[in-house]
């Protein structure tokens, strides 16, 4: 049985065959996913951190129209894994929601900044303005709320670069944690 590869292309082994320095058969389950240039390098994570025979079971168990987006995330997950080995993908899951909840906040003081203004104007009135009904309200929950998880625990850790060093940017916090209070 000749071996079809990438495209087509006869001899031709996909990324993960090229990487497993093996022949690429016709009914690889790999191939359509691990091209010939780059795919060696994404399927090389995969392989150190599930293995070969896993990936292929797990491609295997999935429908065929489902596949190519189960490689793309065991592929992220691998190599998160090799970035972060303790907490993978979930390490930038958590730090995106710590850069939500500052945005969030932003926005509020945003708002709170511009209904005052415009009331310090004598253009609104908090009688008469929704507005700056709703951000008073949100100002006193938030600090009812501040005032609630302060007692809640939260930590924090950094990931290492490549190069060994850290930064703020590569700091990741669990729960509730103030601006600025980021510990070494």
């Amino acid at each position: 049985m000749a071996s079809s590869g990438v495209g087509g292309v006869p001899g031709s082994p996909c990324g993960a065959c090229k990487f497993l320095r093996r022949k690429c058969a016709a009914e690889c389950v790999f191939a359509p996913y691990f091209c010939a240039e780059d795919g060696a390098a994404q399927f090389a994570a995969i392989h150190k951190v599930f293995g070969a025979s896993n990936a292929a079971k797990l491609l295997q168990q999935v429908a065929p129209a489902d596949r190519s987006e189960v490689a793309a995330t065991v592929t992220y997950e691998a190599q998160a894994r090799l970035r972060d080995p303790v907490y993978g993908c979930v390490a930038h899951i958590f730090a995106l929601q710590q850069q939500l909840a500052t945005l969030q906040v932003q926005v509020e003081q945003a708002k709170t900044q511009v209904a005052q203004t415009l009331a310090a104007a004598g253009m609104l009135t908090a009688a008469g303005n929704p507005l700056l009904q709703q951000q008073q309200q949100q100002q006193a929950w938030q600090m009812e709320h501040e005032s609630l998880t302060s007692t809640q625990s939260s930590g924090c850790y950094s990931a290492p670069r490549s190069d060994g060093s850290t930064s703020l940017q590569d700091m990741y916090c669990f729960g509730e944690q103030e601006e600025g209070s980021y510990s070494r």
